[in-house]
């Protein structure tokens, strides 16, 4: 019997070992340096420098099976969290996905060590407390196909570098405190959704249309922007677009009707609203507020 529990013991410290090792060194500590960065909240307490990193008990880390590298990072809603971002993110090089929400007391800049994630796809930084420009460095992401910057302090103007992304197909900014004019570099972008409402954007934001575009879904709303609304052509899968709470002029063009939805009001559109498609059932909040806007739904023109 001594034996056996003897052999029992020497296996299961083989299989502890076999464990330990399934964690990539270099990643286990740059991952207890993170946590170092972060005052060692709470909600990082099972990252214990024992254990292997792998492991389903370490809170928001996911490593890939195939090379026991940590390719996903994963943290949410926590008050504990209190700190300034850490830069040592940038030292987990095969990071694919990183997903940081609902941290409110996570402050400071995104930090330029981001740059030596190469194989980062998706970049999700949502509702914290992070401020600070959006830094040029974004646009070196080559491997970068989704970002979500909403919800934080956010400020100064877009980097005109984004169109350098090649295979980018979502890019979400909304409630910030983003200024000034939209580069038109970033007429080379082809996402499928663009979503820039409740910032301070300025002049012309003509560059995220065109028929050739893919681009599914287009907020715009609540901005400073003006530009003519009458000469844009819409890209032909889109389906969604808002563009209340700006300072658009112009007529609407015929390509609404081909939308699904449509929000207009709070511009300085004129003319009479096309007929066809949903517009008619859109209601006239849709339109409301407008310099000179009329038809159905709104009163007919004279």
């Amino acid at each position: 019997m001594a034996t056996k529990l003897f052999l029992l013991l020497i296996l299961l410290s083989h299989f502890a070992s076999s464990l330990s090792e399934g964690c990539h060194p270099q990643d286990q500590k740059a991952l207890l340096q993170i946590k170092k960065e972060l005052n060692n909240p709470t909600l990082l307490s099972s990252w214990k420098p024992n254990t292997n990193c792998c492991d389903s008990s370490w809170y928001g880390v996911i490593c890939a099976p195939s090379s026991n590298r940590v390719y996903s990072l994963l943290f949410e809603s926590n008050d504990d969290l209190a700190s300034p971002f850490p830069p040592s993110i940038g030292n987990l090089p095969y990071l694919e996905n990183i997903l940081i929400y609902n941290l409110q007391h996570l402050t400071g800049s995104i930090p330029h060590s981001i740059t030596k994630l190469t194989h980062l796809k998706s970049l999700t930084i949502k509702k914290t407390g992070v401020s600070g420009p959006i830094p040029n460095i974004i646009g070196k992401l080559k491997s970068l196909t989704f970002l979500d910057l909403s919800e934080n302090r956010l400020s100064g103007t877009l980097p005109s570098n984004l169109f350098h992304l090649p295979n980018f197909e979502a890019m979400y900014l909304q409630n910030n405190e983003l200024t000034g004019p939209i580069p038109s570099s970033l007429a080379r972008l082809n996402s499928l959704v663009v979503d820039l409402s409740y910032n301070r954007f300025e002049g012309d934001a003509s560059m995220f249309f065109g028929f050739t575009k893919k681009t599914e879904t287009i907020d715009l709303s609540w901005n400073k922007l003006r530009f003519d609304m009458g000469g844009l052509e819409f890209p032909k899968n889109l389906k969604h677009l808002d563009m209340s709470h700006n300072r658009v002029y112009g007529k609407l063009p015929e390509g609404v009707k081909n939308l699904e939805w449509l929000d207009v009001s709070y511009n300085r559109l004129c003319g009479e609203i096309p007929r066809g498609g949903i517009l008619q059932a859109l209601g006239k909040s849709s339109f409301s507020h407008n310099k000179c806007l009329c038809g159905s739904p709104l009163p007919r023109c004279k």
